[in-house]
């Protein structure tokens, strides 16, 4: 039996030489007389140790990272191509890695399969447990099947946190002849990258949790909106359909349920705005992204004026897994009405940036120091942002508030996506406040007053408040400003600027002085 290497071929690892290292192990091995066969797989969220190099064993896969192609001498003198640990070089020998305290550390619900498999290895899935929660779901009706994710406590993890079973029953119980299911993975914001990881690392849990809930509301049909700059998940999520339908997850006879779904994948132009779900819909119907009024609501009226579902990938790729182990399984996990697991998304200026899925509950404290490593510049962390360019700026004294939908609303913060951006003593929160309302400015899809006009006006002031001009008549312009965009604007691009603005104002008033 040949030897088997597994290295990423997720976006982040090859960014930094994981096609270039495949390459040359492969030749390497055929210079050695090796018999070796090289598995690229997804990324096991371990940014920090990308490109992870893993060896398979008689105990398990023994990992080395960072691996770069300078390291491959070193590796096969020490034996690397036969099975042997790497003696020499103690900054690339990580171990186990399924043994390492930040990977045993996580509760891996969503990303089981991220790392281990080849993501288009369909035989692979199966293997490591896929297609259980489709299995089960044929089994029940669609109301059973809505009950199941409602009792699980499921919420959207785009960023809103609606009940995810609420959703599907509003769709469920529409008249219509045709529904739809569509997948927002538009993910833009700052700080995240955890739809990109498992759409490049295992593309067919996402379409199984979308296929049952078709199966749940009576949907026929779905599409994946990705975002542009996701080329490499685009031509996975390609790939994928045709495996899926390999596999009877997608066909005119699912799982032998005697119902079909298809499934579209539709690529994005680049708009920040289309991550909200009704400028998607105008995408996906190929018009400019630009808000709808709401009601009526996608769950009434959506995509081509038909009931539709819309949700984000993680939370379609936590639905199998309920499914297969049952609502209780999954709500036992997580802490009051936050249920389940997240995918925490640790960047910015941070010494071991990654994903890492843990249950809700867990304390900004532990995600940075235990998990993260503190700051990577060595000097003390001053701010997080959690929740993208939208979510607010939290100090020091707010790092042991736990992850938890209703306790970041009680400060005026919201967990959004999972992505934390960290930053140490030398940030200027004052210059960050600019950039929020920079950032709606210019991403503002224009529809509403408050946002198009408030945005641009609320970086003029900034501006005059930190040159020092009229400073206390301009902090109460903004402070109106801000309320304005809050209560008038019509999504969430305008109504949540003011979050990181008012947080850093709260917390970080010196910095406008």
């Amino acid at each position: 039996m040949s030897l088997r290497l597994y290295i990423p071929k997720d976006a982040a690892a090859r960014a930094v030489g994981a096609d270039e290292l495949a390459a040359a192990l492969q030749m390497a091995s055929e210079d050695c007389g090796s018999e070796c066969q090289i598995i690229r797989t997804g990324s096991r969220g371990l940014l920090w140790l990308e490109t992870l190099l893993e060896v398979e064993t008689i105990k398990g896969r023994f990992g080395y990272g960072p691996v770069t192609t300078e390291d491959i001498p070193s590796l096969i003198a020490a034996g690397l191509f036969n099975g042997a640990k790497h003696p020499l070089d103690h900054r690339t020998a990580v171990g186990l890695v399924a043994e390492h305290p930040l990977f045993k550390a996580q509760t891996r619900q969503s990303f089981a399969r991220c790392g281990l498999i080849d993501p288009l290895d369909g035989d692979g899935f199966v293997a490591q447990g896929g297609l259980r929660g489709i299995k089960a779901a044929v089994k029940m009706d669609g109301e059973q099947i809505v009950k199941q994710v409602t009792d699980s406590g499921l919420r959207g993890r785009g960023g809103a946190g609606f009940p995810t079973g609420i959703k599907w029953q509003t769709v469920r119980n529409a008249e219509s002849s045709q529904k739809y299911i569509v997948c927002n993975a538009d993910e833009g914001d700052s700080g995240t990258f955890a739809d990109r990881i498992l759409i490049e690392g295992d593309p067919l849990t996402l379409i199984e949790g979308m296929v049952i809930a078709g199966l749940a509301v009576g949907a026929s049909k779905g599409y994946i909106y990705i975002r542009s700059e996701y080329p490499d998940g685009y031509a996975t999520l390609l790939s994928a359909v045709l495996v899926a339908h390999r596999l009877k997850l997608l066909g005119a006879n699912v799982m032998g349920s005697g119902k079909g779904f298809e499934l579209e994948i539709r690529l994005g132009a680049g708009a920040y705005i289309c991550g909200e779900e009704t400028s998607l819909l105008e995408s996906l119907e190929g018009r400019r992204g630009i808000i709808r009024y709401k009601p009526p609501l996608p769950a009434i009226k959506g995509l081509f004026g038909q009931p539709t579902v819309i949700n984000n990938v993680l939370s379609f790729a936590a639905v199998p897994g309920i499914l297969a182990d049952g609502a209780e399984s999954y709500s036992r996990l997580g802490v009051g009405r936050s249920k389940g697991t997240l995918a925490v998304q640790l960047g910015g200026n941070i010494k071991r940036g990654g994903l890492f899925e843990l249950p809700f509950g867990v304390t900004l404290r532990t995600i940075l120091n235990d998990f993260g490593g503190g700051s990577a510049s060595g000097r003390p962390i001053r701010a997080v942002q959690v929740g993208g360019p939208l979510g607010a700026y939290f100090p020091e004294s707010l790092f042991d508030l736990p992850l938890d939908y209703e306790e970041f609303a009680k400060h005026q913060g919201m967990v959004g996506h999972g992505g934390i951006v960290v930053f140490d003593d030398s940030v200027d929160l004052a210059r960050q406040a600019r950039f929020a309302m920079e950032f709606c400015a210019i991403e503002s899809c224009g529809k509403c007053t408050p946002c198009r006009i408030g945005s641009t006006r609320g970086v003029e002031v900034l501006d005059r408040i930190i040159a020092g001009t009229d400073r206390d008549k301009n902090l109460v312009l903004l402070n109106d400003l801000c309320t304005t965009m809050q209560d008038g604007s019509l999504c969430a691009l305008g109504g949540l600027t003011p979050l990181p603005v008012r947080s850093a104002l709260k917390h970080f008033a010196e910095d406008f002085a």
